[in-house]
């Protein structure tokens, strides 16, 4: 017999399970089992927006996480950018939680 793999849309690297990045990661999941087919198929990057807010609040925390997110949103829009677009595995260190602004351009180079 043969050992089934795991297969879905989210990111299955290894990630610390604290209780804001279960919350964040369980709020993506729920949008994205309930609204995210409503709204459609139209992100115009790889991986989705909901993939991408998903490991980004695995990886880098609720905070971090939800921030590169939310700009990740931002590109998504009409006049936006397109393409591959994955999270960063390492943030840099000017990159602080009193400064949310900065998250916009914590990106990979290379967009489209």
């Amino acid at each position: 017999m043969r050992a089934a793999t795991a297969k879905g849309r989210n990111w299955r690297g290894p990630w610390r399970k604290t209780p804001g990045r279960l919350l964040g990661t369980g709020l993506v999941r729920l949008y994205q089992l309930t609204l995210s087919g409503f709204i459609g198929n139209s992100c115009r990057h790889l991986p989705t927006c909901s993939e991408y807010a998903y490991e980004a609040i695995a990886r880098h925390g609720l905070w971090k996480g939800g921030w590169l997110a939310f700009f990740r949103v931002g590109r998504c829009g009409p006049g936006g950018t397109h393409g591959i677009d994955n999270v960063p595995e390492a943030l840099d260190a000017r990159l602080v939680w009193w400064a949310p602004w900065r998250f916009v351009q914590a990106t990979n180079a290379g967009n489209g």
